[in-house]
């Protein structure tokens, strides 16, 4: 009997070790909503984006040359938004010239951080690329401060088309190991090892890696899906555990402002890795 009582009482022990894997952040698994969020577009759901027939026109959007939705069978209409050339951040220091047909997209493919920043920016825009059923600001209010932050990136208030106070994205925007700035981190052919004092600390201890980063030229490079998951509004699964943490707008990484804590602020150290605590010495300042 008491050999029975020692088991469970380990089975219970590591069950509740297993479900606080970032030192001890509650894992949420309790949703009532589907995990797409506002990407179910009012029901429409995946086919809002990938139109299984037709491309833009099976989604109503007739006129459009029905090739544009030969990559990942993108139902938005990216014709507005070919050839343009945006710069992104720090004053649109960070130039990006998106593919100039729907043939260069194909060449380029779907992964491509150019592709990529297309497709986003065919729904979200706003300014040459008008889709039909956003309605220009978040689903979610953002945290602690409460209101609406707006989802039309090149039309948000700050001047038609500018992106200039958006994060930079594209092959410029390049992820760095090294220096005052960056992680104690290594890069090989574009792959990023966080194996430093700091960076392995902070990845496997403190928080995780989660980012998706592209690769351009053997450098890992930022685009909107290194970031964002768009598959997933309020939930990251945790690539080592497998457990679901809470998150907010699409994000990749336990992301939860309202608990006081600083996970927003660890899931932006993810790449800028020389405000971590863990490069200024800190090696045991948990996620909350």
């Amino acid at each position: 009997m008491k050999k029975g009582m020692l088991i469970l009482l380990f089975v219970v022990a590591a069950v509740g070790l297993a479900m606080a894997d970032l030192n001890g952040v509650p894992t949420t698994t309790n949703l009532t909503t589907d995990i797409l969020g506002a990407h179910l577009v009012y029901g429409r759901g995946c086919i809002a984006c990938h139109a299984p027939h037709s491309g833009p026109a099976g989604n109503a959007q007739n006129g459009i040359n029905t090739s544009t939705g030969q990559t990942a069978l993108w139902g938005e209409d990216l014709t507005p938004m070919y050839g343009q050339v945006l710069g992104f951040g720090d004053t649109g220091g960070y130039v990006v010239t998106l593919p100039a047909n729907q043939a260069a997209v194909n060449a380029l493919g779907a992964h491509d951080p150019t592709v990529v920043v297309l497709l986003c920016l065919s729904c979200h825009d706003g300014n040459l690329a008008k889709p039909g059923m956003m309605k220009g600001v978040t689903v979610e209010s953002i945290p602690v401060f409460g209101g609406k932050a707006p989802t039309f990136l090149g039309n948000d208030g700050s001047g038609a088309g500018d992106y200039a106070n958006d994060h930079p994205v594209g092959p410029n925007a390049i992820f760095g190991c090294g220096g005052q700035y960056n992680w104690d981190c290594t890069i090989t052919n574009g792959k990023v090892s966080m194996n430093g004092p700091g960076s392995s600390v902070f990845a496997n201890t403190n928080y995780t890696f989660a980012v998706s980063l592209a690769v351009v030229g053997g450098n890992p490079t930022v685009t909107c899906t290194s970031c964002h998951d768009q598959h997933s509004e309020l939930i990251w699964v945790d690539g080592g555990s497998k457990l679901p943490y809470q998150t907010a707008f699409f994000l990749r990484g336990y992301y939860n402002p309202n608990t006081g804590g600083n996970s927003a602020a660890q899931f932006c150290r993810q790449c800028h890795g020389g405000e971590a605590n863990e490069m200024h010495g800190q090696m045991s300042v948990p996620t909350t």
